[in-house]
């Protein structure tokens, strides 16, 4: 067993899991890792490494077998987020596309709308993203200015959104819009536009501190006619929708986050007990062991808590003030034990040829990511 591993015996994932966790690890391995550089410089991730998930049953492991996948449950999810995590592979943003917008898909989704989307997106034919945030409305989105104005069997959309993960490469988006802006946030309804609509036009390809290699894009809209057939669900209920998604969402930046700090441990051991100073490994230094030390001890900790999260959440039972608890903690432990083994590389770990650079500068993002850390705070705080 490796010293970054956990020392209590995790006993959430059976053999399958396990099976598909090992298939998911070579994957990546020899489809992700080696051409994570090139990415970074071209901004994006190739349509073909999508393909090549697809194919390989890694988009589709919990949507049902009648529309393309292989019908299993959310552990098969957390095995792939953790295996990225691990892997410090920030892209592509599979979990988006088949962890946050596939399950929108399958639960308020038409028969006609998931036969039409469904299998395209396990099959990596299809590229989803979702939008929601926008210039002046982040985590509030009952500020959102989009607007969906029905005419007949069409919507006529007309606005922005901004930081849309895939918005570049991306075939469908989950589109949030003021169907009555007069109502707040029951005036939200939830569109699924596909990028070719006459009308929809793709901005800029944002730079970013990190996740370098995941597209980041400004839409605009611009009098885009959206069928009313693809709707999902009913008009106005798209906050409703919007909150009882947001559960899952927050856990995937929860276990992503676990298995990044777990990772950053390991790499961070081999390279203390590697290198020497003034004579002796650098982790024969009491400082150095000492730090090491608080690092695993809230990453078992962690871990704990997290797994029994997963295990909730696969059940049906995991609470939207858990989840908050689950996303700040720790996103928040993960910038404390990045920062922490960033130091103990020295110099070394300032170099973006380094993964615990890349894990440093790609963590930033999830205290904001799924709303941010002050709103979870807020969240928790309502119910003291």
């Amino acid at each position: 067993m490796s010293p970054a591993m956990p020392r209590i015996p995790r006993t959430l994932y059976r053999e399958e899991h396990e099976a598909y966790r090992d298939m998911v690890r070579r994957f990546i391995a020899a489809e992700v890792t080696p051409y994570l550089p090139q990415w970074e410089e071209e901004g994006l991730t190739p349509r073909s490494v999508w393909r090549k998930a697809g194919a390989a049953g890694i988009l589709g492991a919990t949507v049902p077998e009648a529309y393309g996948g292989s019908g299993g449950d959310f552990l098969f999810d957390a095995v792939l987020l953790e295996e990225l995590g691990r892997a410090g592979a920030s892209a592509p943003a599979w979990d988006l596309h088949a962890h946050i917008v596939a399950p929108y898909l399958l639960r308020y989704g038409s028969e006609a709308q998931k036969r039409a989307w469904l299998p395209k997106m396990c099959a990596g034919e299809a590229i989803a993203s979702i939008g929601m945030t926008e210039p002046d409305a982040g985590s509030d989105l009952q500020r959102m200015r989009t607007t969906a104005v029905r005419q007949g069997d069409h919507y006529v959309v007309n606005g922005s959104k901004t930081f849309i993960t895939n918005g570049i490469i991306g075939d469908l988006v989950l589109l949030a819009v003021k169907t009555a802006p007069e109502a707040g946030a029951r005036g939200i309804s939830l569109l699924l536009v596909d990028t070719k609509t006459p009308g929809y036009r793709k901005g800029r390809n944002l730079k970013k501190a990190g996740n370098k290699a995941q597209d980041t894009a400004e839409l605009f809209f611009d009098d885009m006619r959206v069928p009313v057939a693809a709707r999902l669900g009913e008009e106005h209920d798209g906050w409703r929708m919007l909150m009882s998604e947001l559960v899952q969402e927050r856990l995937i930046v929860a276990v992503r986050a676990l298995a990044t700090c777990a990772a950053a441990l390991e790499r961070t051991l081999a390279h203390v007990k590697a290198r020497s100073a003034f004579g002796k490994p650098v982790f024969d230094y009491q400082n150095t062991r000492f730090r090491l030390a608080d690092v695993a001890t809230e990453v078992e900790v962690g871990q704990v808590f997290v797994d029994r999260c997963v295990e909730l959440h696969a059940r049906g039972a995991l609470d939207m003030v858990t989840a908050a608890m689950a996303k700040v903690w720790t996103t928040e432990l993960q910038d404390r034990v990045l920062d922490t083994c960033l130091q103990l590389h020295g110099g070394y770990g300032y170099m973006w040829e380094y993964p615990i650079a890349r894990a440093w500068a790609d963590a930033r993002v999830h205290r904001i990511y799924a709303g941010t850390n002050e709103i979870m705070r807020e969240i928790i705080g309502r119910q003291l």
